[in-house]
């Protein structure tokens, strides 16, 4: 438990420090562009059930969980605002045990 809370801080930590440097412009650029591969990715998927690695949930989680629902609802997620909300809280939950794949 001690050592994923460790990696959410450090993960943050990190994420905020590369957004730093950039200039506004160059995040939206960045955002696009992510938005627009993602899109990409779902149509070759062809609604196959994307998985994700608990490390992946932990970024994820770690990363959405303060936008609010409205805000997750409109943003572009390969995964459910809820689920997203989910990860977090069992991220947090005092007896957390690792993920195992669902």
């Amino acid at each position: 438990m001690l050592l994923r809370r460790a990696y959410v801080g450090v993960t943050n930590a990190l994420a905020m420090l590369r957004l730093l440097p950039m200039s506004d412009r160059a995040k939206d650029a960045e955002i696009l562009t992510l938005r627009h591969q993602i899109m990409v990715l779902q149509r070759q998927l062809h609604g196959q059930k994307i998985r994700f690695t608990p490390a992946d949930r932990a970024l994820l989680a770690a990363l959405l969980h303060r936008l609010p629902r409205a805000v997750l609802r409109q943003i572009r997620l390969l995964v459910r605002p809820e689920t997203v909300l989910r990860w977090h809280r069992d991220l947090t939950a005092p007896s957390a045990t690792p993920w195992t794949t669902r």
